[in-house]
């Protein structure tokens, strides 16, 4: 099992979203977040003066899948993510040691 978790642009979420639905991934967690890679912020104007934004607004989407369809998630994540432009986000990857469904009792891989 992969806990996958990604950071993209805002405005990105809702196509993610749909693309990992129609592969069958239904079951995420989002998170309103901020941050900054290479971006390292940018100025904004706010009443005629100037200021820097360091942290930028970045949605956090986590998700635990099964090992085998890890590939098929980043791709999707990839395409529906994509802009081309620096601060498209990032996935990372980790493994999973346990999940338990707290209403059923279920674990691991029943438990997704």
């Amino acid at each position: 099992m992969k806990l996958v978790t990604v950071v993209i642009k805002p405005f990105k979420l809702e196509e993610v979203r749909e693309s990992l639905s129609t592969i069958g991934i239904t079951g995420l967690t989002v998170t309103e977040v901020k941050g900054f890679g290479r971006q390292k912020g940018h100025a904004e104007l706010y009443r005629g003066a100037e200021y820097n934004v360091n942290f930028l607004p970045k949605v956090k989407i986590e998700l635990a899948i099964s090992d085998e369809s890890l590939d098929e998630v980043i791709s999707t994540i990839t395409q529906a993510a994509y802009t081309g432009k620096i601060g498209d986000g990032k996935i990372f990857v980790t493994h999973l040691e346990h999940v338990v469904r707290i209403r059923t009792g279920e674990t691991d891989e029943a438990a997704l």
